[in-house]
């Protein structure tokens, strides 16, 4: 399962079942079969975040929670959703 960020941010102040993962990075990502998912992206480093329109890709589900990784960066992107302005 494959798609494009189309939006996301860093969580840094986390609910307590998540504490122990913070800071991490929550993205709405627009599917390849035009559905868009909430999900979680992999790598604590800045340059494995993922940016809005960024190419990312399943790794696995984890207690219901969707994660997903970044793969190429939005000038290799060819199909971007537009943001909602």
């Amino acid at each position: 399962m494959k798609g494009i960020v189309y939006t996301e941010t860093v969580v840094h102040a986390a609910p307590a079942q998540y504490a122990a993962d913070a800071p991490y990075q929550l993205a709405i990502v627009h599917l390849e079969n035009g559905e868009r998912r909430t999900v979680r992206i992999l790598g604590r480093e800045t340059a494995d975040r993922a940016c809005v329109g960024d190419r990312v890709e399943f790794v696995e589900e984890r207690d219901g929670v969707s994660y997903f990784r970044k793969t190429a960066a939005l000038s290799e992107a060819t199909e971007m959703p537009r943001p909602l302005v």
